[in-house]
């Protein structure tokens, strides 16, 4: 399996927070990233892991 093949498990979004506001996120698929709408940030999932550094976040428009 390539490293880019390996699924983010859903499950982990009870228990993942928004480091910055420490709200919910929601998952991005398409964009493989996790979606803090209270912060304007997308957390980029990488080898099917959450990379949950605010200065790896994308900002949101």
């Amino acid at each position: 399996m390539n490293a880019e093949e390996i699924p983010f498990d859903r499950r982990m979004l009870e228990a993942l927070i928004c480091p910055r506001t420490q709200m919910r996120l929601t998952y991005d698929a398409d964009k493989q990233e996790l979606i803090s709408d209270a912060a304007g940030l997308a957390y980029p999932i990488r080898n099917g892991i959450p990379v949950m550094l605010v200065d790896e976040a994308r900002v949101i428009d």
